[in-house]
């Protein structure tokens, strides 16, 4: 097996994720000093409450189906053999999930300011918590892909710098 052909995929998808994070942080962190010092006005338009209603809404339900979808598509892991198609599996569903947990995030940001509604701060929680907790590692991954030590080995060896 190829190790630099794991790296690859590996480093890729360690690299989306840092990207996703970085992009992610600061507007939902200027927002909420912006709506948190309350001396600033931006003269933003009123929109109906129903619109919150409908961010809040999407915001929790994209929270959930991050998840479910995740588990859904790792299913397809168990069906072959080749270590690297796992991987590549793995990879795809996980990048899928980062883009649905980046999407929760910036709905988060609109929802804080337009509304101010703390809903929001506990969404981003949420989707913070994802961003965390879901992270790849060589550990992560060997659990949830129930990979033989050989297999962890090598993902191990991959998810190494260069």
């Amino acid at each position: 097996m190829e190790i630099q052909e794991f790296r690859k995929v590996y480093k890729n998808l360690d690299q989306l994720i840092l990207i996703l994070l970085v992009l992610v942080l600061p507007i939902f962190g200027m927002i909420y000093l912006y709506q948190s010092s309350g001396t600033l006005t931006w003269d933003l338009p009123e929109l109906p409450l129903l619109v919150g209603q409908i961010l809040s809404g999407a915001g929790i339900g994209l929270l959930v189906a991050q998840y479910l979808l995740f588990r859904k598509k790792v299913k397809a892991v168990f069906l072959t053999e080749d270590l690297l198609a796992k991987l590549k599996i793995y990879a795809n569903a996980t990048r899928e999930r980062y883009v649905i947990l980046f999407v929760v995030a910036l709905i988060c940001s609109v929802g804080l300011l337009f509304f101010g509604s703390a809903i929001y701060n506990f969404i981003f929680a949420g989707a913070l918590f994802f961003f965390s907790v879901a992270k790849p590692t060589p550990d992560r991954i060997k659990s949830l892909l129930k990979l033989s030590q050989e297999d962890a080995e090598v993902i191990r060896l991959a998810s190494r710098p260069d």
